[in-house]
C-alpha cells in the first residue's frame, strides 16, 4: 500500500471522527437548547439518543424532560434501570415517587418513599445522600427515619448533629437541642462541637428561637438531674449563663461544680474576674468570697483577698451617693491588707488604689502622697513601677494644686523611659500641665509630637488635645474662652465639679460667640455621669449631636452615648442602637472597632468562648 494511499486514509478516519464528534457535539447543544426553552418534545428526541450512549451522563437531563412532556411512564423506566446499574442509589426511589405525586396517586408515592428509606445501605455515604435527597424535597420525617436507620446499623457514628439540622428545619428546636445534648452525652469532647453549632443554629436576637431561648437552660438543667455526674452539662450551663449574663446562676453553678469537684477555687476566681470585666461588682464579691472563705491553703487565696478589695474599690468610686462611712471602711481594708502584703508583688497592686481613694474621695492627699514616696523609696524597688508611682504622685500634686512639683516628677519618668510608652505618658502629662496653665502654643507643640506616639490611646489623647486648641483658637488669637475652659478641666481632674460646671456656664456669659459648645457640653456629660445623673448626662450628649454633629466631639458622644445606655440606664435595646449608629454615621471613627465589638457583645454573640 503506498504511503499516498494512507494519508489519504488517516486523512477520512479524520473526517469521519471530526463528522461524529460534530454530529455529538450538536445533539447535545440542540438537547440543551430545546430543555432550556421548555420545548420537552423536540428536547427528548435529542436526549433519548445521548442517555442511550451515556446513561448516567444525560439521564437527570432526560428526566426533566420526560417529566416536562409528562412522559411519565418513560420517566419511571429510566429510574428503575438506573437502579439496576446502581442499586445503591436508593434516592431514584424519591423521583419514582414525584411521578406518581404528579399523576396524583398518593398510595404508591408513599411506597416508592418507604422503598427508598428500606433499601438504603446503611453505611454513611448512601445515607447521608437519600437523608440529603429527602430534606430538599422538605420530606423531613423520611429524612429522619434514614438517619435513624444509619444510627442503629453504625452506633460508633450516631448522626447526632444531622439529626439535629433536620429538626432545626422543621422547626421542631426541643428536638434540635436534645440531639445537640444527646452528641455531649455520647461524648464529653463533642461539648464545644455541640456549642458552636447551637449558636450557630439558634442564633442570638429571637427571643423565642434564639440563644436566649429558655428551652435550651431548661433542657441542660434537666439533664444535670438526670446525670448528676455528668460534669460537662454543668459547665455547658455555665457557659450559657455567662452568654445570658447570668451571673448570679453562673456563681450558683460554678459553686457547686467547685465543692462536687473538691476544686481550688479557679473556677470561682476567672467568674469574678469576668463579672468585674462586666461591672457586675456584687456577684464578683459573692465569688471572691467564696475563694477566701476555702482558706488560706488554696492557691487563689491571696490575690482573691487583693482582688476582692479592689473591686470593692471600682464598686464603692463608681457609685454616686457612696457613704463617707463606706469609704472609711475599705480605706481600713486596703490598710490592713497593704500592712500584710507589704514589700510583695501583691501589696503593690493595692497602693496605687489606696492613694486614689485617699486624694480624691477621702481628701487625705498628704497620707496619699507619703503612701507613695515610701514606696518610691524602696530598695530594690523595679524601675517600671517606680516610674508609674511617680506619675501617680505627679498628679496628687495636680490635685493639691503643686503644679511645677508634678512638673518635675514627669520630667524625670519621661528622661528616664524616654522611648517607651511610660515616658510618652508622661510627655503627655507635661503637655497637659501647659494647657491646664494656658500656655497652649507649648501644649499643642508637645501635643502634636505625641501623636505619633506608638501608644495607641496616648497618640489619640495627644490628637484631642491639639484638636482642641486648634478650634478653640483657630484664627482668632483670643486664647481666653480656652483658658477658662482648661481651668475648669482641672478642676474636674480635681473632683471640684460644681465649680468646673459654674466656669464652664461663665464661658457661654462672657464670650457668647465661642466655639467650645460640644467640648463644654462633653465635659458637663462626664461630670453628671460621674455624679449619677444620668438624664442630664444623656441630654448633653444629644446636644451635641443634635447642633454639633461634624464638631470634634460628635463620634465621641456618640459612642458614649451608647455606654450610657449599656452600663448606666440600662437599656440594652437603645446601646445596641446607638453602638449601631456609631457604624453607620461615622464610619471612619476610632470607636467604629469597640463599637462593633460591643453591639455584638449586647446582641449575645461569643466573642472569647467564655
Amino acid at each position: 500500500m503506498g504511503s499516498s494511499f494512507k494519508n489519504i486514509l488517516c486523512l477520512l478516519l479524520i473526517l469521519f471522527g471530526l463528522n461524529s464528534f460534530s454530529q455529538k457535539n450538536q445533539d447535545e447543544k440542540l438537547a440543551e437548547h430545546y430543555l432550556e426553552q421548555k420545548d420537552y418534545e423536540k428536547a427528548n428526541v435529542y436526549l433519548e439518543k445521548l442517555y442511550d450512549k451515556s446513561p448516567d451522563q444525560w439521564f437527570v437531563n432526560y428526566y426533566s424532560g420526560l417529566v416536562g412532556a409528562k412522559d411519565y411512564n418513560r420517566a419511571e423506566k429510566i429510574c428503575k434501570k438506573q437502579l439496576k446499574r446502581n442499586p445503591q442509589n436508593t434516592n431514584l426511589y424519591i423521583l419514582v415517587a414525584k411521578l406518581y405525586k404528579a399523576q396524583g396517586d398518593p398510595k404508591k408515592e408513599t411506597e416508592n418513599y418507604q422503598k427508598a428509606v428500606k433499601e438504603v445501605v446503611p453505611i454513611n455515604g448512601p445515607i447521608q445522600t437519600l437523608a440529603h435527597a429527602f430534606m430538599e424535597e422538605g420530606l423531613y420525617e423520611y429524612a429522619l427515619e434514614v438517619y435513624k436507620k444509619g444510627r442503629k446499623q453504625t452506633p460508633e457514628y450516631p448522626y447526632f448533629y444531622e439529626i439535629a439540622e433536620v429538626y432545626k428545619r422543621k422547626g421542631d428546636l426541643k428536638a434540635m437541642i436534645n440531639e445537640y445534648l444527646d452528641a455531649i452525652n455520647f461524648r464529653d469532647s463533642e461539648l464545644y462541637t455541640a456549642q458552636n453549632f447551637l449558636q450557630s443554629s439558634l442564633g442570638y436576637d429571637d427571643e423565642e428561637g434564639g440563644f436566649k431561648n429558655p428551652i435550651l437552660k431548661q433542657e441542660l438543667q434537666k439533664r444535670i438531674q438526670q446525670h448528676p455526674d455528668k460534669i460537662v452539662f454543668s459547665e455547658f450551663l455555665i457557659f450559657i449563663q455567662k452568654q445570658q449574663k447570668d451571673f448570679d446562676g453562673a456563681f450558683v453553678q460554678s459553686k457547686s461544680l467547685d465543692k462536687r469537684l473538691k476544686e481550688d477555687g479557679r473556677r470561682l476566681y476567672e467568674l469574678a474576674k469576668l463579672c468585674v470585666s462586666n461591672e457586675r461588682f456584687e456577684t464578683a464579691q459573692k465569688c471572691f468570697q467564696y475563694v477566701i472563705d476555702k482558706g488560706d491553703q488554696y492557691g487563689y487565696y491571696d490575690i482573691s483577698v487583693i482582688d476582692l478589695i479592689n473591686c470593692d474599690y471600682q464598686y464603692l468610686t463608681q457609685k454616686p451617693d457612696a457613704s463617707t462611712e463606706e469609704l472609711l471602711a475599705l480605706e481600713s481594708k486596703f490598710i490592713k491588707a497593704a500592712d500584710k502584703y507589704k514589700g510583695s508583688h501583691l501589696g503593690n497592686l493595692l497602693i496605687a488604689n489606696l492613694a486614689n481613694l485617699q486624694t480624691y474621695y477621702l481628701n487625705k492627699t498628704n497620707a496619699a502622697i507619703a503612701l507613695i514616696e515610701e514606696l518610691i523609696s524602696r530598695p530594690g524597688i523595679e524601675a517600671q513601677l517606680k516610674a508609674e508611682f511617680k506619675i501617680q504622685l505627679g498628679d496628687i500634686y495636680i490635685i493639691k494644686s503643686q503644679i511645677w512639683d508634678a512638673s518635675l516628677l514627669y520630667s524625670q519618668v519621661e528622661k528616664d523611659f524616654k522611648f517607651e510608652p511610660i515616658g510618652q505618658e508622661a510627655k503627655f502629662r507635661n503637655a497637659k500641665l501647659s494647657y491646664y496653665a494656658a500656655d497652649f502654643k507649648w501644649a499643642k507643640t508637645q501635643a502634636d509630637v505625641l501623636k505619633g506616639s506608638t501608644t495607641k490611646l496616648i497618640a489619640n489623647d495627644a490628637l484631642d488635645l491639639s484638636l482642641i486648641i486648634t478650634d478653640a483658637i483657630g484664627v482668632d488669637t483670643n486664647a481666653a474662652p480656652l483658658a477658662r475652659f482648661s481651668a475648669a478641666d482641672l478642676l474636674i481632674l480635681q473632683h471640684k465639679y460644681t465649680e468646673a460646671i459654674a466656669e464652664m456656664d461663665s464661658i457661654n456669659k462672657v464670650f457668647p460667640t465661642h466655639t467650645l459648645g460640644d467640648d463644654i457640653n462633653f465635659k458637663k456629660a462626664e461630670i453628671f455621669t460621674r455624679l449619677g445623673k444620668y438624664p442630664e448626662a444623656e441630654k448633653m450628649y444629644k446636644d451635641i449631636l443634635d447642633f454639633y454633629p461634624t464638631e470634634l466631639y460628635g463620634d465621641d458622644a456618640l459612642f458614649k452615648l451608647g455606654e450610657l445606655y449599656e452600663k448606666k440606664i440600662k437599656d440594652i435595646e437603645k446601646a445596641k442602637q446607638t453602638y449601631q449608629d456609631v457604624l453607620t454615621k461615622y464610619p471612619g471613627s476610632i470607636y467604629v472597632v469597640e463599637a462593633r465589638k460591643r453591639f455584638r457583645k449586647l446582641r449575645g454573640d461569643n466573642l472569647d468562648n467564655g
